[in-house]
């Protein structure tokens, strides 16, 4: 939905329930013509929905969101001044097909977002 557009992925490294990614944000996105014309911030839902598109991607597997414990924006993203961000995504398979998610969004000076959450995975993606 949001990758290769909104943002896009220039590394990703998956280990065992880890993934680590560096990810390029999209500055001219048709989303910040509208939030916030001037002075651009990524919406907290595209945050959420990074996440499940890099899960996703790491596990070769489609994923609905099932339950989010908590999601802290501790600071907001501006594509003008952090383009650049990581990604730390920590998995666990809980059966029943059932993941569970702990990421944080940051560069090296600040953390944006500290996520949890569950997802339930639906079939190969294609």
């Amino acid at each position: 939905m949001l990758s290769g557009d909104f943002y896009t992925t220039t590394s990703m490294q998956v280990g065992e329930e880890t993934i680590l990614a560096t990810l390029q944000l999209n500055p001219a996105h048709r989303i910040f013509e509208g939030h916030f014309p001037g002075t651009p911030v990524v919406p907290g839902v595209c945050m959420m929905q990074m996440i499940k598109e890099l899960l996703e991607s790491a596990l070769r597997v489609k994923c609905r969101l099932i339950h989010a414990d908590h999601a802290k924006f501790l600071s907001v993203i501006n594509p003008l001044e952090q383009a650049c961000i990581q990604a730390a995504i920590q998995y666990k398979q809980e059966g029943g097909g059932v993941t569970s998610v702990k990421a944080t969004f940051f560069n090296e000076q600040v953390t944006f977002l500290k996520y949890q959450a569950r997802f339930k995975q639906l079939h190969p993606a294609t």
